[in-house]
């Protein structure tokens, strides 16, 4: 989100009280310092990465209990941070727009690591991580997402919620690790909606040519489909029929 800071108790509050029940939480990206100070007040610790240095004195005046650490999430090990704190843990971010897609992808590598995620975002990428079959909106970063995810809406962020206001709504989702993990969370799954999706207006046949022939969409789906148009089963089938 650049320098548009978190201003809204409201929305603080909100973010924070997901958190309950968790004994600790890791913040990415917590500028300085509005959601790490209530963080601290609330759970037993917190541990924060931030990648702007010249924000640090800061964010350790307002939050001296949070234990810091200065790096680049995206070249961050956040596995082996989270391993050090207390079960069950939090992952907490007012993400930047400009990197929001592969945050997403790297908080979704450590999942097995934290219980709840608390995730600020661009309203419109918001709506396309919630999109449902049949949605324009849903893409392949829908499905990689809801096939790891139970994903609910916390509350809608209007620009007026930071300082200065950004010229878009956000959005704050809160993310469960789902329980089903195996076929959905292979490298195999993912690479076959990535290529269903690689034209979105072409039906899934054609997107999918190379590795689904044109007779063995008898019986699995309507060929026609526009790869928005399948639900997450549907994905998993195809992709099951893949891997045979």
């Amino acid at each position: 989100m650049g320098q548009h800071f978190l201003v809204s108790d409201k929305v603080v509050v909100s973010i924070v009280g997901q958190t309950q029940g968790c004994s600790s939480a890791l913040e990415v990206g917590p500028g300085p310092g509005v959601l790490t100070l209530p963080l601290c007040e609330a759970l037993s610790e917190v541990r924060a990465v931030e990648i702007d240095t010249g924000i640090l004195p800061v964010l350790a005046e307002r939050a001296p209990t949070a234990q810091v650490v200065s790096a680049d999430a995206l070249r961050t090990d956040l596995s082996a941070i989270l391993r050090l704190m207390p079960e069950p843990r939090a992952l907490v971010s007012n993400m930047p727009y400009n990197i929001t897609g592969p945050l997403l992808t790297a908080f979704a590598a450590c999942r097995d690591d934290w219980a709840v995620g608390v995730l600020m975002m661009q309203k419109e990428v918001g709506d396309r991580v919630l999109a449902q079959a049949g949605d324009p909106a849903r893409g392949s970063l829908s499905v990689f997402l809801q096939a790891q995810f139970d994903i609910s809406v916390v509350c809608k962020v209007p620009p007026g919620a930071f300082l200065p206001p950004p010229k878009v709504d956000s959005i704050v989702l809160k993310f469960v690790p789902a329980l089903k993990v195996d076929l959905e969370r292979s490298p195999s799954f993912f690479q076959i909606v990535r290529q269903g999706f690689a034209q979105p207006r072409k039906t899934l046949a054609n997107n999918l040519s190379g590795v689904v022939p044109k007779e063995a969409w008898d019986g699995l789906i309507d060929p026609r489909v526009r790869p928005h148009q399948l639900t997450l089963a549907q994905w998993e089938a195809v992709a099951r029929h893949v891997a045979r």
